[in-house]
């Protein structure tokens, strides 16, 4: 069995002792695994950002927002965006330990991102700083005081909106995100797109709307990414925000891999 094969059936085992079925997770996780690192690297490179295909079936995604309203599903903390500023609608943080599908999708896409991110340090002069399992990357982040969980449920209605950030929460943040569209744009709900905004050194900023589909998941930078220029790579600073929903509902999954301080 080999170093991935392995990872996914300790992943599908875990969950299984949770009383999820290793059928729920399976195909999920292999559609991850399935995924080309150079494929991600590419479209980063060339558009900022890489959205999938939908890798995750709708049952399953139905299920994950459902959990937003679940009375048997535990969260750390929610917020409400209007009353901190950051826009309008609410998110909740997931407590420890997470859903089973929410923990396997968090190890399994990070395989699939670490390397990305240590093609990233490559490029930039640094050794490979990112470990290749997300055990290790909890355990570092657990040295540095950052305990608690990141994945979130977020929740935006008509006119609801999320201004332009960055996922830092701490001095170790990796430095690429996903986020897992769990409603269907155009029908579920109008407006909401996914924004990224580019802050280029000498330049106007790069605003960009990013175009996922229902049960895909979109990998966006989350504080920064290096791009090419005549004296070698340069970063450029990135953050993004969600557009006013026009009418609807809509709910997305968020994938952050760095645990809070």
């Amino acid at each position: 069995m080999g170093p991935r094969t392995k990872a996914a059936a300790d992943r599908l085992g875990a969950a299984a002792g949770r009383g999820v079925s290793e059928s729920d997770l399976s195909g999920s996780v292999t559609a991850i695994e399935d995924v080309a690192v150079g494929g991600i690297l590419e479209g980063i490179d060339r558009d900022g950002f890489w959205v999938s295909p939908p890798l995750v079936d709708a049952n399953s995604c139905a299920q994950l927002a459902n959990l937003y309203d679940s009375e048997k599903q535990n969260f750390r903390s929610t917020i409400n965006m209007a009353r901190y500023g950051f826009g309008s609608g609410e998110y909740k943080y997931f407590s420890a330990p997470l859903p089973a599908m929410v923990q396997s999708l968090r190890e399994s896409l990070y395989e699939r991102l670490a390397p990305v991110a240590n093609a990233w340090s490559a490029r930039c002069g640094k050794e490979a700083e990112w470990p290749p399992r997300h055990d290790e990357l909890k355990a570092q982040c657990a040295a540095a005081g950052q305990l608690r969980p990141t994945p979130l449920l977020l929740r935006y209605g008509p006119g609801d909106f999320n201004c332009l950030h960055q996922d830092l929460y701490g001095a170790i943040h990796f430095p690429l995100q996903g986020i897992l569209l769990l409603d269907r744009p155009g029908v579920d709900f109008d407006g909401g797109e996914l924004l990224l905004v580019e802050q280029r050194a000498r330049r106007q900023s790069k605003a960009m709307v990013v175009p996922i589909a229902h049960c895909a998941i979109a990998v966006i930078p989350v504080r920064e990414r290096p791009v090419q220029g005549i004296r070698g790579a340069a970063l450029i600073r990135v953050r993004h925000g969600v557009s006013p929903l026009r009418g609807g509902l809509r709910r997305t999954l968020g994938l952050i891999f760095h645990d809070a301080a």
